[in-house]
């Protein structure tokens, strides 16, 4: 498998959807490169992975 495939993504519209939902109104300029440059900062990746993985082997029902 390629190793630099991407898995999982973020893109401007979800982003916008999210601020919709919670500010009631889409995000501007300014707060949507605050959001990309401080995003990666509260995501647990290791966590998230462990969870995926642990979900990937476990036996089916």
């Amino acid at each position: 498998m390629k190793t630099s495939k991407i898995i999982y993504s973020i893109n401007i519209e979800d982003i916008q959807n999210v601020a919709e939902e919670h500010l009631g109104r889409k995000a501007s300029k300014k707060e949507l490169k605050i959001v990309e440059d401080k995003l990666g900062d509260y995501i647990d990746w290791h966590e998230a992975i462990t969870f995926a993985l642990d979900d990937a082997i476990k036996p089916p029902k």
